[in-house]
């Protein structure tokens, strides 16, 4: 049985990332990927601060929540974490831009060599880190 569509979730909020410098992703979300902030903020009592960003306005699409702890003494990435996807127009010239910036590219953009078997697409794309090393992938669809 599935979910009562009067019941079900409706929308994806926001995904977290736990930061070990809570400035530099900000700035790298806002300047290298034209992310804005909506909203900070900090709970003293459990020591940590959360910037929500993202595209457009807050109330319709999915958030990027950048979480910092005072008292963290590093992360491990999770082997299950693959990426986050933020659409774009044109990856070559998105890669350029960043490559220029100094951030670090992981998969340079290219087109996918293999097409979706049920919807016949195909990708071009790039993978980049940000500042804590989580891939970001850069997608441009492509129809074929």
């Amino acid at each position: 049985m599935a979910i009562s569509a009067t019941i079900a979730p409706n929308r994806l909020l926001f995904a977290m990332l736990r930061v070990s410098d809570l400035e530099r992703s900000v700035t790298f979300y806002r300047d290298m990927l034209g992310m804005t902030e909506f909203e900070r903020e900090t709970f003293t009592e459990a020591n940590f601060t959360v910037v929500y960003m993202g595209y457009g306005a807050k109330t319709e699409g999915a958030i990027l929540e950048l979480t910092y702890n005072e008292d963290n003494t590093g992360y491990e990435h999770g082997t299950a974490f693959g990426n986050i996807t933020l659409a774009v127009d044109d990856v070559f010239a998105v890669e350029a831009f960043l490559k220029e910036q100094g951030v670090t590219i992981l998969r340079p953009a290219g087109k996918l060599a293999m097409t979706s078997k049920e919807l016949g697409r195909q990708y071009t794309l790039a993978h980049i880190a940000d500042p804590d090393g989580y891939r970001i992938e850069l997608m441009q669809t492509l129809t074929s």
